[in-house]
């Protein structure tokens, strides 16, 4: 059994001609609340737990989601990122760089079979449980 797993998902981050002009059109037409990063929609967990799922629009040029040649990235939400990405690499499965840690918790990056750029990210109140 995996020490680490995936939870939900963190975020959905895409490529856009003009960023600014899809967020201010997502506002307009969708109601999303939109600042810099896009839109952040919180939500709470089974247990009644505060979460959020990032949404954001990243200029077409970006370098975010290298090595993938896609246009877009999906954020999982994930338990126990360290030991996830040990069991990931024994594995076989492509692990991208260091883990990063920010105050709103710690990141890591794989490729899928298909080369996509996924991020895993534990967040800071995830890692506290």
């Amino acid at each position: 059994m995996k020490k680490g797993k995936v939870i939900g998902i963190g975020g959905v981050f895409f490529k856009s001609e003009n960023p600014k002009g899809s967020k201010d059109w997502y506002k307009k037409h969708l109601g999303f609340n939109t600042d810099d990063w896009g839109s952040t929609f919180w939500w709470k967990d089974k247990e009644g737990n505060e979460a959020s799922t990032q949404w954001s629009p990243f200029p077409k040029d970006t370098n975010h989601f290298k090595p993938s040649k896609k246009d877009f990235m999906f954020n999982y939400r994930v338990e126990n990122l360290v030991e996830l990405l040990a069991e990931l690499k024994k594995e076989g499965v492509t692990i991208l760089g260091e883990i990063q840690e920010f105050e709103y918790g710690k990141f890591g990056w794989i490729l899928d079979n298909e080369d996509n750029k996924i991020e895993l990210w534990e967040p800071k109140d995830q890692a506290l449980k």
